[in-house]
């Protein structure tokens, strides 16, 4: 029993405080983007979903994409389609336009590991790897978590 009293004489010691007060911010960052996570899990909010079109199906390569199909998602349903004439393709400029008009979630069938990472950096969940097809259907599909995805088919 003895060692249990200790536990508890060291957790109220100034070193135990002073390691609990260094720590809060840190636990409080992570349940805020616990929370934002959550926020965006598909089927139980809304969503815009992009998907990058040339001649009216997926673009391989979101760079190299004539417009965007912006989804708009409420409640796991489309409810709305919108497309979207990008901005010229240079590094970061699709990322942080796309942030700007509400998207949060893109599927691609390839995008380089830089490009994934400034999405990311924008709060934009980055899908790869998906198969050609009707941007509806891929949309359909992400939301029944049926989308099937290969490799990366863009590995710059």
């Amino acid at each position: 029993m003895p060692a249990i009293q200790e536990n508890i004489t060291f957790s109220k010691s100034h070193a135990a405080q002073s390691f609990n007060e260094a720590i809060k911010p840190i636990l409080e960052f992570d349940k805020k983007e616990s929370d934002k996570t959550n926020l965006f899990q598909k089927g139980n909010h809304k969503m815009r979903i992009a998907i990058p079109v040339s001649e009216g199906k997926l673009s391989l390569h979101f760079g190299h994409c004539d417009q965007f199909a912006i989804f708009e998602i409420d409640n796991g349903k489309i409810i709305g389609r919108n497309d979207e004439v990008p901005p010229a393709h240079e590094p970061g400029v699709l990322p942080k336009w796309l942030h700007e008009i509400g998207v949060n979630v893109i599927i691609a069938g390839g995008m380089g590991q830089r490009a994934q990472q400034l999405f990311a950096q924008n709060e934009i969940e980055v899908v790869i790897g998906a198969q050609a097809g009707s941007p509806e259907e891929l949309v359909s599909a992400y939301l029944q978590n049926t989308l099937a995805t290969g490799e990366n088919i863009c590995d710059h």
